[in-house]
């Protein structure tokens, strides 16, 4: 695992990240010796816009047509 400093981190921020994708490594960025970030590899084997939560919603009813009833605490 390589260590930069944050202010080499952002002089060279592009030839990092394809150090990152192509060696498929980790960086950790310091500040003041200390991590503050971690650059990681993307993961494309979980694809982010796979509807994680699809599926996981049951209706129960009628939820289009209006209500009738007085909820409580309506005057």
């Amino acid at each position: 695992m390589k260590t930069v400093s944050a202010g080499n981190f952002k002089t060279h921020c592009l030839s990092l990240i394809n150090e990152v994708v192509q060696s498929r490594s980790i960086i950790i960025v310091t500040k003041y010796g200390k991590p503050v970030a971690k650059l990681v590899p993307f993961d494309t084997s979980k694809d982010i816009n796979d509807k994680p939560l699809r599926g996981s919603v049951t209706f129960l009813g009628d939820v289009i047509s209006p209500i009738d009833e007085a909820w409580e605490g309506d005057s």
